[in-house]
């Protein structure tokens, strides 16, 4: 059984069990989130139930494990020959979530 969901207009493939990265939501760690965006669903074998745009009455639950900032991302920009240097770095905030139970109609 495994399901798509969206959620921060990114898409991810979960099954029962699986941790997945995604953007950083508003959770504390230790809590329970629903996605309620679903946007295929398949009960295992060839039944497989896409929604137009999302499956009604299907939901993906996890567990939040850890909210953190991946590693830093450093962002280089110059002109050349005209001694114009730019360096900006980036850490993107994510969050750790265990998928427990997918739910469908």
């Amino acid at each position: 059984m495994y399901a798509i969901i969206e959620t921060g207009g990114k898409q991810y493939k979960v099954a029962e069990g699986d941790v997945i990265r995604c953007d950083l939501l508003e959770s504390e760690v230790g809590k329970n989130v629903t996605f309620d965006r679903v946007v295929l669903a398949s009960k295992g074998g060839d039944k497989v139930t896409a929604g137009s745009p999302i499956v009604k009455g299907a939901s993906v639950t996890g567990k939040v494990l850890r909210q953190d900032k991946d590693r830093k991302i450093l962002v280089f920009r110059y002109k050349s020959k005209k001694r114009v240097r730019k360096l900006n770095g980036h850490r993107q905030p994510f969050a750790e979530i265990q998928i427990t139970k997918i739910q469908l109609p």
